[in-house]
């Protein structure tokens, strides 16, 4: 990680943990918005006005948080607008690098090597993890938001004068309702079976273990009365934060999280539920099944001889 602007020590996939050996995720630094006419958004400060060709993403196939993201770029037209680059989907001893895998890109804004090279160049004194995604504006040439929540608000909004998409993945009458479950998807699901992979004791991992299938089981009941997503006939950024971890389970979570009561195929519903949304147009584009077993499987320290299995070959 960085400290103080200097890489210092090799990448390790535990963030954080409490003293039960529970799994911490680090927050997010950079929240600025960008906003239709560059007025300050709910956090950070303004200046970064919603323009064409004004900003860049830099996320990794690997990743769900910069999924659901690139998703939300491909739903809402933005993938004109905003530029793309996708990491090495396999983690070096300094974390996210640029090239050298197919399907990864180098840096065509800065020729940097690595992502914290990013991070440093916004902020010379940062201290923290350099993660994705990382949405940088070119004009001012720094990084904007680092945290995939505002990223997926602000493009579901913020250039609709641009493009003339109406889709509105966090309508207004359901947003108490979508913070809701969103929140618990996150800490129960998406979250969870990082605290199941990552946990450093029988009793976090136990814990973590059954609150991912507690929840599961509880999705798979929501599905009972064959609506197409969680709300019904709309699809919001909740349906966008479980796909992106319905997507991964069996290929990641399944075998190397330890998440392994069952496979997504024992829960009908829900497999039906995300190839529904992988067949919406553009997004089977933001799933790269070779970056995500090729990433999760590098993590040495669940996976000490690097050995990527060879299925699932298929969603």
């Amino acid at each position: 990680m960085l400290i103080d602007g200097r890489w210092t020590e090799d990448w390790q996939p535990v963030q954080s943990k409490d003293g039960e050996g529970r799994f911490i995720r680090q927050s997010s630094s950079f929240r600025h918005w960008i906003t239709p006419d560059g007025a300050p958004g709910p956090t950070g400060n303004g200046g970064f006005k919603a323009e064409a060709g004004r900003y860049h993403l830099y996320v990794a196939y690997i990743c769900p948080w910069a999924s659901r993201v690139l998703m939300t770029l491909k739903l809402k037209g933005l993938d004109k607008l905003i530029s793309v680059s996708v990491v090495n989907p396999r983690l070096s001893e300094q974390g996210w690098q640029f090239g050298g895998y197919p399907g990864a890109t180098e840096d065509s804004l800065h020729g940097a090597r690595y992502l914290h090279q990013l991070y440093t160049r916004a902020d010379s004194q940062y201290t923290g993890r350099a993660t994705v995604p990382v949405l940088w504006d070119k004009h001012s040439d720094t990084l904007v938001n680092n945290e995939s929540a505002d990223i997926i608000r602000m493009l579901g909004r913020a250039f609709d004068h641009l493009t003339g998409n109406t889709l509105d993945l966090y309508p207004r009458a359901l947003a108490d309702e979508i913070d809701t479950l969103s929140s618990q998807l996150y800490t129960e699901l998406n979250n969870g079976v990082y605290q199941a992979g990552f946990a450093s004791s029988q009793q976090a991992y136990e814990e973590a273990y059954h609150k991912v299938f507690a929840m599961l089981d509880q999705l798979e009941t929501r599905l009972e009365d064959s609506r197409p997503y969680l709300f019904g006939d709309r699809l919001t950024e909740s349906d966008l934060r479980l796909f992106v971890t319905l997507v991964r389970f069996d290929a990641a979570y399944f075998g190397l999280f330890k998440c392994n009561r069952n496979t997504l195929s024992a829960m009908p519903r829900l497999r039906d539920y995300m190839l529904r949304i992988l067949a919406l147009e553009g997004v089977a584009d933001t799933i790269n099944l070779d970056h995500i077993k090729a990433g999760y499987y590098s993590v040495k320290a669940l996976n000490p001889n690097g050995i990527v299995p060879l299925g699932p070959q298929s969603l």
